[in-house]
């Protein structure tokens, strides 16, 4: 499980608080580099060795260009750069992984809410429920965990813990039959969607909101743990690891030869303090190192490591904490009493335990600025004379520095079809409708006069307009109708004599009939005029 020490950097001290720290060993960098270091400081005495005492005078110069060829170029390798950008993707991805993990608490305050009944039926309902949320996540853990793995490796080990009882074993088994290639975790999960929805149909979840809410949650926890298996199917790129690994190791490679003392008259490889201990390199070594091994250790926290999730303890605690939400706790609340400020509302102030402890209220940034004091400038006001203005200036605003200004009176007048407004001031009157037109301009004329009409004189003219329309088409189809009926009958007049009377007379009745539907729309006509009107 992952070490804290949060408590105890809570507050800074004069020289830190991460001294303290220094000394721990479990999930230290001593613990995890010690091996790497004792074997990199063996290989570094041991070529110091051969180039001191086994080396040949004759030898030792080429010795001695090997280790100056790698101090020159040693640094040539964008470590820091490399490592540094590697590390911040494997601690994201840790952060992000542990956040991933689905938590079944929200699934069991619904359930334990909104999943009624008090007998023995609802309460086999809310825990078969939980039960097989924790079996799913446990399966999830158990694929991408070796620890897990360890502890369930078959289904007979659900089965002891109670997670899983015989008859959903042998399900299970036979869709692993029917489909080897894909996991079965999902199976719980439809199993509780199929409980909540059998549910609702038995009216022990009230409305189809609830039960709704219900299944997001469901689908939320199966996304959950899904993405756990993306996070182990899907790694970082093989080939970043690598490029990453090969430039540590071949770095410290080359600094075993380019950090030598050698016996040569030049200031970086004679130093008498290398001739003993590689204290530089030393310190270097646990930084690179040091810093490749906390990728190492986060790029999978589903592990062994001191820093790695605690899933055993995570899979105890989800099924006893869901088991007490949902029976336990089903239904049940303390006696509901006055709080202790009932009458005074709400509390003035909390008391301390130690009074000395109580702190100011904070307050904003701006709270306590100060602001210069603005003086206002005196100015004089200038004479100004605008046509048509209604601002008036008085004499004594040659000293009076404020300015008045003076709105002319509005006055409305209204008859039966229009309304005017004019402004007066000082007796004097100027009407907004009254506009100066040239008398040369006979155009500008008529359409002013077109504007000054009201609605009810447009829309007259518009329907006197729209019946001579109607009479001229009544009157042009009356023509076309005796004209069709004498040219019929024309022929048919010479031969019989007797049905000349027969023919008038239904002319005579067409004529009536249209002069009856034209004195009709008139009169139809007049009566919405006079309504408007009236209007």
């Amino acid at each position: 499980m992952t070490v804290s020490y949060t408590a105890e950097v809570a507050t800074c001290s004069h020289f830190g608080c991460f001294w303290k720290l220094l000394m721990r060993w479990r999930a230290s960098i001593y613990k995890i580099i010690w091996v790497d270091l004792l074997a990199f400081l063996s290989c570094f005495y041991f070529m110091a060795v051969i180039y001191r005492y086994a080396l040949r005078d004759v030898d030792k110069p080429v010795f001695e260009d090997i280790v100056m060829y790698c101090h020159s170029y040693s640094n040539l390798i964008p470590l820091s750069f490399v490592l540094g950008f590697y590390v911040g993707i494997i601690i994201e991805r840790w952060w992000n992984q542990y956040i991933t993990v689905p938590w079944p608490d929200p699934l069991a305050v619904y359930v334990s809410a909104l999943v009624r009944g008090q007998d023995e039926h609802g309460r086999l309902m809310r825990r078969t429920i939980m039960r097989y949320v924790c079996l799913a996540l446990t399966m999830v853990l158990s694929m991408i965990s070796p620890v897990i793995k360890r502890r369930f490796p078959t289904y007979d080990q659900l089965i002891e813990v109670g997670l899983l009882n015989a008859n959903e074993a042998n399900i299970m088994k036979a869709m692993d039959v029917k489909f080897p290639k894909h996991p079965k975790y999902w199976m719980p999960i439809v199993w509780a969607a199929s409980i909540v929805t059998r549910a609702r149909k038995e009216g022990r979840i009230w409305d189809d909101f609830s039960l709704k809410s219900m299944i997001d949650e469901l689908n939320k926890f199966r996304a959950g743990c899904n993405m756990l298996i993306h996070y182990d199917t899907i790694s970082v790129p093989l080939v970043y690891t690598q490029v990453v690994t090969l430039a540590v190791y071949s770095y410290f490679v080359a600094s075993i030869f380019g950090h030598q003392w050698i016996d040569r008259d030049i200031k970086h490889y004679n130093n008498i303090v290398s001739y003993y201990f590689p204290l530089f390199s030393t310190l270097e070594f646990f930084f690179f190192m040091g810093w490749l091994k906390v990728a190492e250790t986060l790029i999978c926290p589903f592990g062994d490591d001191d820093d790695d999730f605690e899933l055993n303890w995570l899979i105890d605690r989800n099924l006893q904490v869901s088991y007490l939400i949902v029976d336990e706790m089903h239904n049940d609340h303390p006696q509901l009493v006055r709080d202790q400020y009932w009458d005074e509302v709400f509390p003035a102030e909390l008391p301390y335990a130690v009074e000395s402890d109580r702190a100011e209220h904070p307050e904003a940034s701006t709270a306590r600025l100060g602001i210069p004091k603005v003086v206002p400038v005196t100015m004089t006001k200038s004479e100004v004379s605008l046509e048509n203005d209604f601002t008036e200036f008085d004499d004594e605003d040659e000293y009076n520095p404020e300015v008045t200004i003076r709105f002319a009176r509005r006055e409305f007048s209204w008859s039966k079809s229009s309304v005017s407004v004019s402004y007066s001031y000082d007796n004097q009157s100027i009407d907004t409708l009254d506009e100066k037109v040239d008398e040369e301009n006979e155009g500008d004329t008529r359409t002013l006069d077109s504007r000054n009409k009201d609605d009810f004189d447009r829309l007259k003219e518009k329907r006197d307009r729209e019946r001579v329309n109607r009479q001229m088409q009544q009157a042009a189809l009356a023509m076309e109708l005796i004209k069709g009926d004498l040219a019929s009958n024309g022929g048919s007049a010479r031969s019989s004599r007797t049905n000349v009377p027969q023919k008038n007379s239904d002319v005579q009745t067409d004529r009536s009939y249209l002069s009856q539907k034209k004195r009709k729309e008139e009169d139809t006509d007049n009566d919405k005029d006079s309504d408007e009107s009236k209007k």
